[in-house]
């Protein structure tokens, strides 16, 4: 028979603060096969850990139930204590009475204490079942994908390819650069950032060990740690790219002009663009939804002879062409084409999307002098539609008053409410480059509250204030069109306790940061989680920040959530040193926790086979009848399966329905009841 060994922590005050240590020992003592109790102040120490070691060494225990915190970051370190003792390390139960317990019942220690008791009384029905599991090792392949080439992105790529490995690297974009590469200056040094952005991209377009794959999309994401399948899907660009010289000749030459994203939609593209001057890589695309098919060339088609001259009649881009890269004759597929990679880790680092301005209806956003700060980015920046001069859309003239209006779909219960942590240093940057070009204009800032938490950023502040930049304190309610193409900003000043009104020239919206447009299908091939604001979750906020609840893919950067460059690149170094620790092992243990299938109960009905999300399961035909099977490479022990099955022929090893059922009637038996009768 087992002999069960009951570990129980104080964890400081945590547990023992909310529940009564001695009641609970007492009550582990009575269940049945408990050889032995133990409660000590800190159980993860290694003086706590030593008394397990010993227990085992005496041979007084064969089964080990800690009753702690939660097993997501404790378990592996007690699982290690059962190892050094010399036990398989997979005969550990974990009862958490923090997290689950004395966390959330912190004001009723009676009712704590007999929650922990049914917890504790649950984990050692289950460590009664427990079997030796063997650990698994799968050999990891020596390349990593990084998804999203903006600043963080770069960085992460840039760092692993340092180290060795082959990245592959990719961006729904044209060029890399991402949304930093729309800046004008940044925070709080004011750098240009092209200028310190350009060379990190040449960098990353010209090392040997990164494949740019931009103007792409992930398609589909299969496998796990150490060997993922990805398809990756390059849309077509009509311009052969391995001729393309990026001269721009087909781009003068185009006579269709569309808005340009890149600069906010302020400014015209031509329907062949290059995504903006300094692009990498830098190379044309044919906007095939607005192209004109001047020459009556649609793609795929033979040119028309000129009636008179008997020459062919060449679209516009092709005929400026001199490497025969704009060839319209060439039948494109419109969907571009699929491109496998087999990759070890995953790196996710798709970035953010400005707020649009359009759901504010109370700020005028129709009115062209109503702008986000993205899009004043574009006019302060020297490639931008008015090459660096602050004028207004409306007119061309340069306002007499600025206001900034802050947390605009942040901090808002209609929109978002968490905080996007750097509107405040933003606005106030912006605030400080239109006092450098236009020392005369008026600025004003509305803020709710002024957030400056870093290096440097208080003093950042109080220079803006000492340009002249006045500050408000106060929510704006409206924004009013005048005549004049002026503006009246209504709001309510917190420090005289009063409504004022300025009028303004222009208007400029701190909009939110929001997750980039399709994160959460790009979480859903993933099998990554988003949280409640949308931004891809980590495994743990402070001791797992940039791993995810699928190992071997990472975060970083503002896929997470908010942040400013400094804090993006830092967490794309992390995430790049987690996502090497695979590849420079070459193989990884992979938890035996994982579905096995009963060939002998397993009806072949196939249910289990369209409900797994890592393919793990197919249908096989033995003579005659049909069955499952599970791939064990594949299987990431979710338990879907096992859960699903109407047979009950899937056993999840770890979580068999024995144990779950035991668990289930030793937390139903009346509290205080050890005997369980």
């Amino acid at each position: 028979m087992p002999k069960i060994g009951v570990y129980i922590c104080h964890c400081g005050e945590n547990i023992a603060g909310a529940i009564n240590i001695e009641e609970v020992r007492a009550y582990a003592a009575g269940l049945p096969d408990v050889k032995v109790v133990r409660d000590y102040l800190f159980m993860c120490s290694d003086p706590g850990q030593e008394l397990i070691k010993q227990d085992l060494k005496e041979d007084l225990v064969d089964r080990v139930v800690v009753a702690a915190c939660t097993p997501r970051t404790h378990e592996p370190v007690f699982r290690k204590t059962l190892e050094d003792g010399g036990l398989n390390k997979y005969l550990v139960e974990m009862a958490n009475i923090r997290d689950q317990d004395s966390w959330v019942h912190w004001n009723d220690k009676d009712g704590a204490t007999r929650k922990a008791e049914k917890l504790i009384g649950s984990a050692v029905a289950k460590a009664f079942l427990l079997e030796p599991l063997r650990e698994r090792f799968v050999e990891v392949t020596r390349a990593s994908l990084v998804i999203g080439a903006g600043v963080t992105g770069m960085f992460a790529a840039l760092d692993l390819a340092e180290m060795g490995y082959k990245v592959y690297l990719v961006d729904r974009n044209p060029s890399v650069g991402g949304n930093m590469a729309k800046l004008d200056r940044t925070f709080p040094t004011n750098d240009c950032s092209a200028c310190i952005l350009t060379p990190v991209m040449v960098q990353v377009g010209n090392h040997p060990n990164i494949e740019l794959l931009t103007f792409s999309e992930i398609e589909s994401v299969d496998g796990s740690i150490g060997n993922f399948k990805v398809k990756v899907r390059r849309k077509q660009t009509y311009v052969d790219w391995n001729r393309c010289t990026g001269c721009g000749d087909c781009v003068k030459a185009c006579p269709h002009e569309v808005a340009d994203e890149f600069n906010q939609g302020m400014y015209n593209r031509k329907a062949v663009y290059i995504e903006f001057p300094q692009a990498v890589p830098r190379k044309a695309v044919v906007d095939a939804a607005h192209c004109l098919n001047c020459a009556g060339r649609d793609f795929g088609t033979q040119p028309r002879l000129h009636s008179k001259t008997g020459e062919p009649v060449a679209a516009p881009c092709e005929k400026t062409c001199k490497t025969g890269a704009c060839d319209r004759s060439v039948a494109y597929n419109p969907r571009g084409e699929v491109v496998e990679l087999n990759v070890g880790t995953i790196i996710t680092a798709a970035g953010f999307k400005a707020m649009d301005k359009h759901p504010f209806k109370e700020y005028s956003p129709e009115s062209p002098n109503v702008i986000t700060s993205l899009e004043l980015e574009r006019l302060l920046a020297a490639t931008g539609p008015t090459q660096g001069e602050l004028k207004r859309l409306s007119d061309g003239k340069t306002p007499d008053t600025v206001a900034f209006i802050s947390c605009v779909g942040s901090r808002d219960k209609h929109h978002h409410t968490y905080c996007s942590k750097v509107c405040c240093m933003y606005m106030l940057k912006e605030a400080r480059l239109v006092k450098r070009k236009c020392p005369d204009t008026n600025v004003f800032i509305f803020f709710i509250d002024v957030r400056t938490g870093g290096k440097d950023f208080e003093e950042y502040y109080n220079y803006c204030r000492d340009l002249g930049v006045r500050v408000i304190r106060g929510r704006v309610g409206a924004v009013d069109e005048l005549s004049g193409d002026r503006l009246r900003v209504r709001a309510y000043d917190v420090d005289i306790a009063g409504p004022v009104e300025l009028e303004s020239d222009l208007v400029v919206l701190a909009t939110a940061m929001e997750p980039p447009t399709g994160l959460k299908e790009l979480a859903r091939k993933l099998g990554v989680t988003c949280g409640a604001e949308g931004f891809l979750k980590e495994a743990h906020t402070k001791l797992y920040p940039v791993e995810t609840s699928v190992r071997g893919i990472y975060i970083a950067g503002c896929v997470q959530g908010p942040k400013d460059i400094p804090e993006s690149v830092s967490q794309a170094r992390a995430a790049s040193s987690a996502a090497a620790i695979p590849l420079t092992l070459g193989r990884v243990a992979v938890d035996p926790l994982t579905s096995e299938i009963d060939q002998e109960k397993c009806s072949g009905c196939g249910i289990c086979v369209p409900l797994c999300p890592y393919s793990a399961i197919k249908i096989i035909s033995l003579g005659e009848i049909l069955r499952a099977r599970i791939d064990e490479a594949l299987c990431a022990g979710c338990g879907v399966c096992a859960a699903a099955c109407p047979s009950r022929a899937v056993k999840l090893h770890g979580f068999t329905a024995e144990q779950i059922e035991a668990q289930i009637e030793a937390l139903t038996i009346a509290a205080g009841d050890a005997s369980g009768a």
